[in-house]
């Protein structure tokens, strides 16, 4: 059976129709009161944006779902985990001041701010999947405790994983620290070019992982963690992932998602974001151009479904000319590919439905 997704564009003519007011009739319309129990620990997880970034979503947004919350009666609180590069949300202090330069704070979302994963990454509660890759994850100990979880994702492009919506939210933003590792432990960069020594690599790593040898810089594999970091900061652009690995990271991240759901019964709600679809996560330091215009909200109980909603509708625009978009511009073409071509997306999908996470056949209902 299709699982329904609820879909509002942007266009508006009236105050009836501005985006605070579709937040609110998409979470009624998409039935997510019946899953909240009075009392319930409501956990509202989203993405606090990386200093530097400006693409996540509004926090404005996210107060319009805490007030549907507590209208439900239950207790809502915003979450998120911290990072595994050094960032400015790798602990807890620094993740709770960039939610706060970045407009989570009280005065605006009435809820309180909770990092979900203790103040150094490490609190966690083991939950047994039995899947390919993993026996067990390791969920953020404070969304594992909640009582119902609704997810909200900025639906954007992704380095690893082609695009980042409700799956990779759940994937690495409800993981520890530790889980982040075991997530990222197969896809590690590599050095693939002409190597210049310049040595920016190897003081971004956090682990003391890369060194200089012979005029040219090594990567220690046993220490290191997989953050990436240091294809960020390659002037040479030398340093890159391993294309061969990305497939069986894309699945471990399903199983995370999977993990971090298992225990909720149906008590998981999903809202995706269609606007400001840039090429990068919003864990970079800055915002690129979107690769596509603006396109709506969407809404649903099933993260496969509404991934791959989303990733339709942006396969139905045209690409903009002026971004990363190095190919297929045109209306029907997969844009994500055209940003990371050697990255397949849609394994997040296929495996998310061979897992169990959900279904990739959909029932698109327009309001």
């Amino acid at each position: 059976m299709a699982s329904e997704v609820y879909f509002s564009d942007f266009r508006s003519r009236s105050s009836r129709e501005n985006k605070v007011s579709k937040i609110k009739k998409i979470f009624n319309a998409a039935g997510f009161a019946n899953v909240l129990d009075e009392s319930d620990l409501t956990a509202i997880k989203l993405h606090f944006g990386e200093k530097g970034n400006d693409s996540y979503i509004n926090p404005v947004f996210v107060r319009q779902i805490v007030d549907k919350v507590k209208q439900n009666g239950a207790k809502p609180f915003v979450t998120d985990t911290n990072t595994l590069y050094f960032g400015h949300r790798h602990n807890s202090v620094d993740h709770l001041q960039t939610a706060i330069q970045h407009g989570f704070n009280y005065a605006v979302l009435d809820a309180p701010i909770i990092i979900a994963d203790g103040i150094l990454g490490n609190n966690e509660t083991r939950i047994e999947i039995n899947k390919k890759h993993f026996k067990e994850v390791k969920i953020a100990g404070d969304i594992e405790k909640s009582d119902s979880m609704i997810v909200m994702s900025h639906f954007k492009g992704h380095g690893m994983s082609a695009f980042g919506g409700a799956i990779k939210n759940l994937a690495m933003g409800c993981a520890s620290a530790f889980g982040k590792i075991e997530q990222h432990g197969c896809a590690k960069p590599i050095v693939k070019g002409a190597c210049t020594a310049c040595g920016k690599c190897m003081s971004v790593c956090p682990e003391d992982a890369i060194y200089i040898e012979d005029g040219k810089s090594f990567i220690d594999y046993d220490r290191c963690i997989g953050c990436n970091f240091c294809i960020e900061v390659c002037p040479d652009s030398v340093i890159d992932l391993d294309l061969e690995k990305i497939p069986e990271f894309i699945e471990k991240m399903v199983e995370y998602a999977y993990g971090a759901v298992k225990n909720k019964h149906d008590k998981v709600c999903y809202i995706n974001f269609l606007m400001n679809i840039t090429p990068d996560c919003d864990c970079v330091p800055w915002s690129d151009a979107p690769i596509v215009p603006d396109i709506g909200i969407l809404a649903s109980f099933d993260p496969v479904a509404i991934d791959a909603a989303s990733i339709d509708l942006v396969n139905e625009q045209c690409g903009f000319e002026n971004s990363l978009l190095h190919h297929n511009f045109h209306k029907g073409e997969d844009k994500f590919k055209g940003v990371y071509e050697g990255i397949d997306g849609r394994i997040q999908l296929k495996y998310g439905e061979e897992t169990g996470l959900g279904s990739a056949d959909y029932e698109l209902i327009r309001m």
